[in-house]
């Protein structure tokens, strides 16, 4: 399953993904002292059930990089089959 950018934030330095099926969202934002955040928030709803997680970086590159890896560990498996 696929994560799409949602938000792009050029002002306020906020970037979002969501997941293919809208159960859960990534965030990336700068914050005032420099330093970047990224949160996950997972629904209820989410067939594995709520999450929510923050991290504080120092670095946008340390952000992307747990932006990667996160979209890649709360992914869920594309059930689809090709007909």
């Amino acid at each position: 399953m696929a994560w799409t950018e949602t938000r792009t934030g050029a002002a306020e330095s906020v970037d979002e993904w969501e997941r293919e099926d809208g159960w859960a969202t990534i965030r990336l934002r700068e914050r005032s002292d420099g330093s970047w955040v990224v949160r996950l928030d997972r629904l209820t709803q989410a067939p594995e059930g709520s999450c929510y997680r923050e991290e504080r970086v120092g670095s946008r590159a340390e952000a992307a990089e747990v932006v990667s890896a996160w979209c890649e560990a709360y992914d869920v498996a594309d059930e689809r089959t090709d007909a």
